[in-house]
């Protein structure tokens, strides 16, 4: 179809860059103005899109990421030439590592070979920003930058949803522009269409198998006929810690989020059929070189990068979670009747309660305490948390009643994250209960977003836990016989930090008060800082 006349009013691209944004549905956009890229807040206002002021790049770059994680749409973010864009690379690098979809937008300087010393001058900026995104492209014109901005849309739809950058040059940005084509009302997202002869030979694998497993990633969605293909197939369910909530936890064929415990590739060894849907199963899901199976494994992604690691033997089927799950509900209808469960049910339990032993053992007093936690927050309550030991112990534990409920820096492996992430996903999730988990030490890195929390009124509980020192890794040094150093730092009075952002705070002794405080911080008018530490007694 011919693209749509474009009305005739030019404005600055910065400008139709926002109105094009906000004609394809982003309502919100972080970032931090400069005078390299004040041409993009020109068109925001008067676009309608709301912009939260980060007090870092690091900052608005986990707030987009936050956002999307908690909406489903695309994060955003504006930012400067240089060091805005080194900013904010550790956020993109989250980002690709953990398949969210941002949009980094950054200004860049007009030439950069033949002339040194300029303001925010990197040697390539853009090749710098590719090593941590899907890809890093500069929009020398108007019509290159709407191209590769509805290029980025379209593959948050259709493919694995990765961070992505674009830079535009400063003078480009002022130069008067057409406005971006009107949106493509015909777009749709992906779909893939499953091959017969595929399915069906799942379908036989699947009858043939008595001790299947499924192993359900953070890419497998909310599939409703999930359980119905569990229970006729007689499976065994094993979830990634990302994929908490997509069975529930608490059904006697769920081991839960156990892939870390060792003692699990005992289980896979009994297993004659492993299908793994929507996981990459990498080193942070097993922590080991592979899940221990000596039997053919169904891999479902939509990732090729992900299938390509099928052995012989093996079954690749690039497709959504969704696509799959669908074909197989309706092939194995035919035959709707439940599968014995060879599993056996007392042992299945016995074992999930071991592995909890051991996760208590490893890092002894924090179960109870995320128990006390789990207890005391609505049920809703969309979680982010950070590198640290609570965060660590209540991933294994912490059974989830909804997919896409809990988000953690899975991959790429971040301090810092879980505050401004939280930000964004309460900005996202306005009305609904969300919380942030984090550490004495990763506080520290983005704890200056405490006062857009602040600014904006968010009811939002943010869960410090201090031990005092980098607790993992000083067990690490330990462990590697190497004597603990520079691992303890000095920390601030940190409830009397918050106050003085004009943040509420709390510091219960026992975990009766902790609830208590927890509760009350959800219906706080801003933000609440609530301090906990190991001493926690009953």
């Amino acid at each position: 179809m011919p693209k749509e006349t474009r009305d005739p009013v030019t404005r600055p691209l910065g400008a139709q860059i926002s109105h094009m944004l906000k004609d394809r549905g982003v309502d919100v956009i972080f970032g931090i103005p400069g005078v390299h890229n004040q041409e993009m807040y020109r068109g925001i206002e008067e676009a309608g899109i709301t912009h939260v002021l980060a007090r870092h790049e690091q900052g608005a770059g986990f707030m987009a990421d936050g956002y999307a994680r908690a909406s489903g749409k695309p994060g955003v973010a504006y930012v400067i030439t240089g060091p805005g864009l080194c900013n904010i690379m550790t956020p993109m690098g989250q980002a690709y590592s953990d398949s969210v979809p941002m949009l980094v937008i950054s200004s860049c300087l007009d030439e950069v070979a033949a002339t040194r010393g300029q303001l925010h001058q990197m040697k390539d900026q853009r090749a710098a920003a590719e090593t941590v995104c899907d890809w890093s492209e500069e929009a020398r014109t108007a019509d290159a930058a709407y191209t590769l901005i509805d290029r980025a849309l379209r593959e948050f739809e259709i493919a694995r949803p990765r961070s992505k950058h674009i830079q535009v040059p400063i003078a480009a940005l002022e130069a008067q522009a057409l406005p971006a084509p009107a949106p493509d009302m015909q777009r749709t997202t992906g779909s893939f269409h499953l091959m017969h002869d595929e399915m069906a030979h799942i379908e036989t694998l699947l009858k043939q198998a008595k001790k299947p497993i499924f192993v359900l990633g953070g890419g497998s969605g909310s599939e409703n006929n999930l359980h119905d293909i569990v229970r006729w197939s007689g499976a065994l369910v094993v979830t990634t810690y990302a994929g908490r909530g997509v069975y529930p936890g608490d059904d006697e064929r769920c081991l839960g989020a156990v892939l870390a415990r060792p003692g699990s590739a005992d289980i896979f060894a009994q297993a004659d059929l492993v299908i793994a849907v929507g996981t990459e199963l990498a080193e942070v899901d097993l922590w080991r070189d592979g899940l221990g199976h000596d039997c053919p494994m169904i891999r479902v992604d939509i990732d090729p990068e992900v299938l390509a690691t099928c052995k012989a033997g093996d079954v690749a089927v690039q497709a959504t979670a969704q696509a799959f799950f669908n074909d197989l509900f309706n092939r194995m209808e035919a035959w709707a009747e439940d599968k014995p469960f060879v599993w056996d049910r007392d042992k299945v339990a016995a074992q999930a309660a071991a592995f909890r032993a051991e996760v208590d053992a490893e890092r002894p007093g924090i179960v109870p305490i995320c128990d006390a936690l789990r207890a005391a927050i609505p049920k809703d309550t969309m979680i982010y948390s950070d590198m640290t030991q609570f965060a660590y112990v209540a991933k294994e534990v912490w059974d989830m009643e909804r997919p896409a409920h809990w988000h953690h820096p899975y991959g790429f492996g971040t301090l810092g994250y879980a505050t401004p992430a939280a930000i964004g996903g309460a900005i996202a999730r306005k009305g609904n209960p969300t919380m942030a988990i984090i550490g004495d030490y990763g506080f520290h890195y983005t704890c200056q977003e405490l006062g857009v929390a602040v600014e904006l009124g968010l009811s939002l509980p943010i869960i410090l836990w201090d031990n005092g020192k980098l607790g993992e890794i000083e067990d690490s040094m330990v462990g590697a016989q190497i004597a603990p150093n520079a691992v303890v730092a000095h920390n601030p009075d940190f409830c009397k930090l918050a106050e003085a952002f004009g943040a509420r705070s709390a510091a219960p002794q026992t975990i009766e008060a902790f609830q208590q405080a927890v509760s009350e911080a959800f219906e706080a008018d801003g933000p609440t800082l609530i301090y906990a530490t190991p001493a926690l007694t009953a």
